[in-house]
């Protein structure tokens, strides 16, 4: 069935209120409307549904064959766009809803779990959706509209998206166990000069690998890098084999790779800065909701980075 432009929601209230009634006064009156609109409502869904719906004569007013038939679609029509509108205004309310977050993998190791189990309990309504990525394809899906959230490493964020600091945790030197430095509560970083370096990938996370580099130039000398990886529990695990030493960010000693020493840097202070980025075109109230349950009351003001002690 084909219906032209006239047709409008408020015809089909008409239709079923008339169809319950089978009056037009009561029906009229339920509607809080004289008789004669309602009668020219009638007239114009009959028209733009091509058929008559109602028989009227001396005895009364009857549904047609064809008014009984378009009842039951009319009534699934009123509740569906019922539900669209109380759907909407859930959603404007941040009450319903879908986030696509996106994350590194250490921050399964920094409070995301407790973040949705909280975020869950007080908007049961909104789905939760986690993609992992690096830093920089985070960065790049936000530009495209694929998240509505993302958690990146990194000093800095593009112009076109806004930030807020969640944590700012020191680096850690990583280590076979058995080197002879793993027996020292805290090493200098001068002492893995000759070291071979893992490296979390420059194409990954350029300002990681930049930090690092910057932070072996302090320290007096340029790392022989022999492995670049994109995953930090990669550069973890194949410091765990032996195959070189690692400047990593404090979270990653509770990854629990037997064979890896993590050991605090006595000359360094710079910190691993984890941000949380969005697009101001989608802030979202359920996203607003989600902010405000990891940043708590700086979630929609400067914002203050949490320093995490190790």
């Amino acid at each position: 069935m084909v219906i032209d432009s006239r047709f409008e929601f408020r015809h089909l209230r008409c239709f079923l209120m008339l169809a319950d009634e089978l009056h037009f006064g009561r029906a009229a009156q339920r509607l809080a409307m004289t008789q004669p609109p309602l009668s020219v409502n009638i007239r114009q869904l009959e028209d733009a549904v091509g058929t008559r719906l109602f028989e009227r004569d001396s005895r009364g007013v009857r549904l047609t064959a064809a008014g009984q038939a378009f009842r039951g679609h009319a009534t699934a029509m009123l509740a569906r766009a019922d539900e669209a509108c109380v759907t909407a205004r859930e959603v404007a309310a941040g009450a319903v809803g879908r986030l696509r977050i996106g994350l590194v993998g250490t921050l399964l190791y920094r409070g995301l779990p407790q973040w949705m189990q909280a975020f869950a309990k007080t908007h049961p309504g909104i789905e939760l959706a986690l993609v992992e990525l690096n830093s920089q394809q985070q960065l790049d899906a936000l530009s495209r509209g694929e998240l509505d959230l993302a958690f990146v490493h990194g000093r800095r964020a593009p112009p076109s998206l806004q930030a807020r600091p969640v944590f700012a945790e020191p680096f850690m030197a990583c280590v076979p166990a058995d080197h002879a430095v793993a027996r020292r509560r805290k090493l200098h970083l001068a002492e893995l000069r000759d070291e071979p370096f893992i490296l979390f990938s420059r194409s990954v996370s350029p300002d990681y690998h930049a930090q690092i580099i910057e932070l072996c130039a302090e320290a007096g000398f340029y790392p022989r890098v022999r492995h670049e990886l994109r995953h930090w529990l990669s550069v973890v695990a194949l410091v765990s084999q032996g195959m070189g030493v690692a400047v990593v960010p404090a979270p990653l000693q509770r990854s629990g790779l037997a064979g890896a020493a993590f050991r605090p840097l006595a000359d360094c202070d710079a910190t691993s800065q984890l941000r949380c980025v969005w697009s101001p075109e989608r802030d979202l109230p359920a996203l607003q909701a989600f902010r405000r349950t990891v940043l708590g009351d700086s979630a929609d003001g400067a914002g203050a980075t949490h320093s995490v002690r190790t």
